[in-house]
């Protein structure tokens, strides 16, 4: 049974959820509007350029969840995924997801967005298995702090590993869908990487490397 592996952000969704949580909250009133909105170009750009501090973005982005109670998170949330989210799941997104289903594939999504986030998208595709960042709890509240390493570049392929060791299973045939060049650690261990609507930095790689290129949003 292969291993059909998705990153979520500007793969399966045609957006990016960690960012659009933040413009969420700055639109609902829930942050300082300004220095949210400021500090979430910031990392957006880093991460786009590769140059992400993932610790220093997880005390920003970690910060609100720490800020208010669960329940009152939870009803932000649900509407975040009505209003945002659900827009961003293409039929092209869910015809790729069914196609490894149907071929008894084992799904999982594998993203450094924070698993409060992450986890109720990927319930939206019906996929089970999730390898997200895991915000820490104490008493049933979030303290603003990450549990274990953040799955974000080299921490997805150990993430990943340790699942495997968990569950018995191999990355043979294995595959992984991605937009982005933070993401070639990952793709380099797979079977069969493919590009899916890439950044240019991958695009180049998958280019010179003969990888498949997937157009599955534009």
């Amino acid at each position: 049974m292969a291993l059909a592996i998705f990153d979520l952000d500007n793969t399966l969704l045609a957006g990016d959820s960690d960012y659009l949580w933040g413009r969420f909250l700055v639109e609902k009133g829930i942050v300082d509007g300004e220095f949210y909105e400021r500090e979430n170009e910031r990392f957006f750009a880093q991460y786009k350029a590769g140059q992400l501090d993932i610790f220093e973005f997880l005390r920003f982005s970690l910060a609100p969840l720490r800020q208010h109670p669960p329940k009152t998170l939870q009803l932000w949330r649900r509407e975040f995924l009505d209003s945002v989210i659900s827009p961003l799941i293409t039929e092209s997104a869910i015809q790729l997801v069914e196609k490894h289903r149907e071929a008894g594939d084992t799904l999982m999504i594998i993203t450094a967005t924070n698993a409060f986030v992450t986890r109720p998208i990927a319930d939206r595709f019906g996929i089970e298995h999730l390898i997200a960042t895991e915000p820490e709890t104490l008493n049933g509240h979030y303290t603003g702090d990450v549990e274990g390493e953040p799955s974000f570049r080299e921490g997805k392929v150990n993430r990943l590993q340790d699942w495997l060791e968990a569950n018995q299973q191999t990355l043979q045939n294995s595959w992984f869908y991605s937009d982005s060049h933070n993401d070639l650690p990952l793709l380099e261990q797979v079977d069969h990487p493919v590009a899916v609507d890439p950044d240019e930095a991958l695009t180049e790689v998958a280019t010179t490397r003969q990888w498949p290129i997937l157009q599955l949003h534009n």
